[in-house]
């Protein structure tokens, strides 16, 4: 059966200034995972807020489902079904983590707060603590949950291990396996390379504000060659 198109990025192009940040990127997914890697200052975390809104277009048009979603503000691209955990997790400091929660909270929910709370039982002791009160894996859970918690079809998650300690990253991985099984996309962007290819099926590497390759996540697995050339890294189990 054909993976049906969930997103579909045309000729999107942004500038800052007079850099042109993303020149031309053109993506199409199903619900089959994808992850962006690409060294430092590539225009990662660019494309994602431009994807969510946050960032203005120059040119270019952005597909949810088949609808043009280019011209909606961030909220309107959230209720059409894009979740979105930024890099650096953007918590309330002054807010518990059920506030945080309570937030987001919606009616007929597939996420309301007492599965969230199962899911990452660690946030279920911590809810009564402030977000400035909470370690990194446990800003990172909550930055989840509330992305979790609009039903999303599509999850944008920008380095969702960035700072995370070793058991927290296997945490947060299997999470990610989890999203298709839930029948929710997930377009990831990610320094770790081990868990970019654990958690994605294809990969598109992004090289100056453009992508220049696609590939299968085994593939790129298994050609140390082309990581170093592309990542400046190598990927070993």
């Amino acid at each position: 059966m054909m993976d049906s198109q969930l997103l579909k990025i045309e000729k999107l192009n942004v500038f800052h200034g007079s850099s042109h940040t993303l020149q031309d990127i053109d993506v199409s997914m199903g619900n089959k995972p994808k992850a962006i890697l690409g060294r430092n200052g590539m225009g990662k975390t660019t494309l994602c807020s431009a994807l969510v809104g946050l960032t203005k277009m120059a040119s270019g048009h952005v597909f949810l489902e088949r609808h043009d979603i280019s011209l909606f503000p961030p909220e309107q691209r959230a209720k059409a079904g894009i979740g979105y955990v930024p890099q650096g997790r953007r918590m309330f400091r002054s807010l518990s983590v059920l506030e945080h929660l309570k937030l987001v909270e919606r009616k007929n929910t597939n996420w309301p707060i007492d599965r969230i709370f199962s899911i990452f039982p660690r946030l279920a002791e911590r809810k009564s603590n402030m977000g400035d009160r909470l370690s990194g894996g446990e800003q990172q859970m909550l930055a989840i949950s509330r992305a979790l918690m609009l039903d999303p079809k599509l999850m944008i998650m920008d380095e969702p291990t960035e700072g995370l300690a070793p058991t927290i990253v296997d945490d947060v991985t299997e999470l990610l396996l989890s999203l298709q099984a839930e029948g929710i996309g997930l377009l990831l962007v990610e320094q770790n390379i081990s868990v970019a290819l654990e958690a994605a099926e294809d990969i598109l590497i992004m090289v100056n504000g453009r992508i220049i390759n696609e590939v299968k996540a085994d593939t790129l697995k298994d050609n140390p060659e082309m990581q170093q050339e592309y990542l400046g890294i190598t990927f070993s189990d």
